[in-house]
């Protein structure tokens, strides 16, 4: 069964695969990282970890059974009282309810690991099933936002005192 583990440098690899593989998808649903992300990936792997023990930022991966990374989940602007969540999962994953279940797993993570109150999350307003996530998790719109690619989108939040403990 997938694992949600906070990203780690022996990681690097298997998020260079899952990005490199990736690329042509997640590029119809959020803008595309451009070929300085992939020629600069070492360096920026060891930035985020860096930057993740400070605390700003807590990046996640779900690991496959095989060691394969199925999705990310982060946690940014991180501020003591809440953070933004973001995500993406594999093409070849999707449909299997592995984004609820990554998304569930990090906000129960937030809650009561990371002492976090409540999360916002972005999508596009053409993104159905990222938005159809946030619904079955429990957040709720608070209003239309334009996006970092310009495109309109709705922004959500969650109250993490009102989550219900997960199933996983």
């Amino acid at each position: 069964m997938p694992e949600l583990q906070l990203l780690r440098a022996d990681h690097a690899p298997a998020l260079l695969a899952f990005e490199r593989e990736n690329r042509a998808y997640f590029a119809t649903h959020v803008p595309d990282r451009s070929d300085a992300y992939f020629e600069e990936f070492a360096a920026r792997h060891r930035a985020l970890l860096d930057e993740q023990r400070t605390g700003g930022i807590l990046f996640h991966v779900l690991v496959g059974d095989g060691g394969e990374i199925l999705g990310r989940f982060n946690l940014v602007d991180v501020d003591g009282s809440g953070a933004e969540l973001g995500y993406r999962v594999a093409e070849h994953a999707t449909g299997r309810g592995l984004a609820t279940r990554g998304v569930r797993e990090v906000c129960r993570l937030a809650a009561e690991e990371y002492g976090l109150r409540r999360l916002i999350a972005r999508a596009a307003l053409d993104n159905a099933p990222s938005r159809a996530v946030l619904a079955r998790v429990g957040f709720g719109a608070v209003g239309g936002v334009t996006l970092d690619d310009g495109l309109r989108g709705i922004a959500y939040e969650l109250d993490l005192g009102a989550l219900v403990p997960s199933p996983y």
